[in-house]
């Protein structure tokens, strides 16, 4: 009986194909199984492969294909010849080293789904952390650009210029600045009217805050217009534009790093950040609430008028489960509700007279918008 492993020049019937990562030429070559793998070409000095080295690479089925990791990268050896390549897969110990085992994945899952936990636990927690921290720390003039960039987007969308009826402004100035003197902010804070139908109000980084026309026309006393007002300056003295820019900005980057940029993706990324925004979100804006109805108390007014005025803007939004997990903020219902309980008689003098109030509501002329 023959040795197995005697040398033995190999050859098929079906040619061997080599080729030498240096070249794109293909080869037609004679293998010597010996001490080490022998890769002949007429006319060519022999490649000698160590056994050790070999490696399987991928290849259709039918092929023995090749690499050997003393070899240039893309070297390749295709054998076509089933026998020919038993007899080589037998003298070549680590021929499947490189390839990953099942207690390999399980360890690339392992990790993969550590990894994807992590990420979750610093985007719920860690990121809003960091915000929190990092968001009085940002300085004024930084702030400021950033408000500058933000109002001309605002009035991009909202329109042309802030309303500017001299009595309307005069009655408005008066209320901004008795509830920014309350709210304990400085001078640099400003506030205008946008002549636009949507009713809604917003604050910006760096002091800024803008009530638009549609809100006003529905508001039927100054102390409605007042808790809304004190609501955005909660935002402000919160510095809640700035920690959720801070917090947008982180939770992006890591669940666009833990989600990767596939195709499909997008939707998955989109979902995430919508619940977790959301609840950021929700938080934030009960904060506001709760300064808005400290400051109504502390100028003698109730804080429910505002809500009233939410509730006849937005209607009844009750709602449960999903739609009540994505509401970005607490449902005016609930803030009805909560401030209805804050509410208490009247100790302080009107935040405007009537006639101011008249002045208000038509700060932004009799015009269309």
């Amino acid at each position: 009986m023959s040795d197995v492993f005697a040398e033995t020049p190999a050859q098929s019937e079906r040619p061997t194909i080599f080729f030498d990562g240096v070249s794109s030429r293909r080869r037609q070559v004679t293998l010597t199984l010996s001490d080490a793998l022998e890769i002949a070409e007429d006319g060519a000095t022999p490649v000698r492969w160590a056994y050790a080295d070999l490696r399987r690479a991928d290849s259709p089925p039918g092929i023995l294909r090749l690499a050997a990791t003393s070899a240039p990268p893309l070297a390749r050896l295709e054998i076509r010849d089933a026998a020919l390549a038993a007899d080589v897969a037998a003298r070549c110990t680590r021929l499947d080293e490189h390839r990953t085992t099942r207690s390999g994945v399980a360890k690339i899952v392992g990790w993969s789904v550590a990894a994807a936990v992590s990420i979750v636990c610093v985007v719920l927690f860690g990121v809003p952390l960091a915000a929190d921290r990092l968001a009085p720390l940002v300085p004024k003039p930084v702030e400021r650009r950033i408000g500058d960039a933000a109002e001309v987007q605002m009035k991009t969308i909202f329109g042309r210029s802030v309303c500017e009826d001299p009595a309307g402004k005069a009655a408005f100035t008066k209320l901004v600045n008795r509830l920014r003197d309350a709210a304990g902010l400085d001078d640099t804070m400003t506030a205008g009217v946008l002549p636009t139908a949507v009713p809604n109000a917003f604050a910006l980084p760096g002091g800024k805050v803008f009530v638009l026309k549609g809100l006003l026309d529905k508001a039927q006393s100054p102390d409605e217009l007042a808790g809304i007002l004190a609501h955005e300056l909660g935002h402000l003295k919160h510095y809640d534009n700035m920690r959720g820019l801070i917090y947008n900005g982180g939770t992006s980057f890591l669940i666009g790093l833990l989600f990767g940029d596939i195709t499909g993706s997008s939707a998955v990324i989109f979902a995430s950040r919508s619940l977790v925004e959301a609840s950021y979100s929700r938080e934030a804006e009960t904060g506001a609430d709760t300064f808005a109805i400290e400051i109504m108390h502390a100028l003698g007014r109730s804080p429910k008028p505002a809500a009233e005025l939410m509730f006849r803007v937005t209607g009844k939004e009750g709602g449960s489960g999903l739609t009540n997990i994505l509401a970005s903020h607490p449902l005016t219902e609930d803030r009805l509700a909560r401030m209805t309980k804050e509410d208490r008689p009247a100790s302080g003098p009107p935040l405007l007279t009537d006639k101011e109030w008249q002045a208000l509501k038509g700060i932004c002329g009799s015009g269309k918008v």
